[in-house]
């Protein structure tokens, strides 16, 4: 994931969307990581200690990955409300 910013205030609808698309590729990383850990662990190929950090770690990084969700997902809301730019 590219890098983070909390604020959105100056980006176009067009930059909002890109971070968006980031995001839900991260999301889908996540999820793929999280079904490996669990093949990984049920075949005994990691021991339960490693899983179970393993596993708080993809928790921690899948709750982050939604709450910058429900951050983008509110400036697009916002972009829905701004009436828009005329350039003259």
């Amino acid at each position: 994931m590219s890098e983070w910013r909390e604020d959105f205030s100056t980006s176009s609808l067009q930059d909002v969307l890109k971070v968006q698309a980031e995001n839900r590729v991260w999301s889908r990383e996540l999820r793929l990581r999280a079904n490996t850990l669990v093949n990984n662990r049920l075949a005994k190929n990691i021991s339960l200690d490693d899983y179970l950090s393993n596993r708080k770690l993809a928790s921690d990084e899948a709750a982050e990955c939604r709450r910058r969700a429900s951050i983008l997902q509110s400036q697009l809301a916002r972009h829905a409300s701004d009436p828009p730019r005329r350039d003259h």
